[in-house]
């Protein structure tokens, strides 16, 4: 049992994802991340993924010995200050997996059949006037993927029907039935597509620069499903506008949840609202094993998906 009130559940979450927390345990609500810290005994923090948890905030809370994070990526988490202090931390890796893959497919073929675009085509009446213009097909491409842990994974089996060359680039070769790429750039090269499914570090902060996106060339599509950060926005910008590479598709941005304008004005590129994991069975789905971590935390049992800081 969690002990009443003795988890501080910090931002906002979807009604969905509440109504799953309040079924569960009774938290304490911290709304702004940057507020004041209401009394309470608390000694664990249930957050999401995509909401800042500011290391003064745990700095207040020193009774605070475990973290649950709702979202797979844990670059958010002041990882420094909960390893020295020995604060243990969570994710929900895997449960999400379905839903940002079908998303990445998604807008995959948005991207290279122009969908938006098409639809909007048609009721714009424009049809009656002229032809839609002629798109591309994902048949016989090479699909490169950086980063090929479970979202990677699960991403390239869900490709492999449409008959594409599969090729991955990531910190070390893994048996796979890929070709592998020491780094980006070549991959990038080797690439018709490339997606974007590796964790946000320091390792991979903006590395995907005006280098890699030569190297991916006028006719190559970006499709970032990853963290905004692991791409050098302005250098992406100018290759879109200057049709350096032939597209992209965002569904993660550095500023969020607002982007960069320059992106809103062009036409060779697909953006979403950071998406990937909103549906409503993935969020109940990372709510609840966000709570089985808590649960195993106050039971004294190892946690199931711990973040190795």
């Amino acid at each position: 049992m969690i002990p009443v009130n003795s988890v501080l559940q910090v931002g906002q979450f979807p009604e969905i994802m509440q109504m799953e927390i309040d079924k569960r345990l009774s938290t304490t609500k911290l709304l702004d991340p940057q507020g004041a810290v209401p009394d309470g005994n608390f000694t664990a923090i249930l957050t999401r993924s995509n909401t800042t948890l500011p290391q003064k905030l745990l700095e207040q809370i020193p009774t605070v010995r475990m973290v649950a994070t709702c979202g797979v990526g844990y670059d958010n988490l002041p990882l420094d200050y909960l390893r020295v202090n020995g604060i243990k931390a969570s994710n929900t890796p895997g449960v999400l997996n379905d839903a940002v893959c079908e998303l990445a497919i998604g807008m995959l073929f948005g991207l290279l059949r122009r969908i938006p675009e098409a639809q909007e085509f048609v009721k714009s009446t424009a049809w009656a006037k002229a032809p839609f213009t002629i798109t591309t097909t994902l048949a016989g491409k090479c699909v490169g993927i950086a980063g090929m842990g479970r979202i990677g994974q699960d991403l390239a089996k869900r490709l492999e029907p449409f008959k594409v060359k599969l090729a991955y680039t990531g910190p070390s070769q893994k048996e796979l039935p890929y070709q592998y790429f020491p780094d980006i750039k070549s991959l990038a090269k080797a690439s018709d597509v490339l997606f974007l499914a590796c964790p946000a570090n320091p390792e991979t902060e903006k590395m995907v620069n005006s280098e890699v996106l030569q190297a991916l060339g006028p006719r190559g599509y970006l499709i970032n499903i990853s963290r905004g950060n692991v791409v050098d926005e302005a250098a992406l910008l100018v290759a879109l506008q200057q049709k350096t590479i032939a597209g992209a598709a965002l569904d993660v941005f550095e500023n969020e949840p607002n982007p960069n304008v320059g992106f809103l004005n062009i036409d060779n590129v697909l953006l979403t609202p950071h998406i990937g994991s909103a549906t409503s069975e993935t969020r109940q789905l990372m709510t609840n094993l966000a709570i089985d971590n808590l649960e195993a935390f106050y039971n004294k049992k190892p946690l199931l998906t711990e973040v190795k800081n």
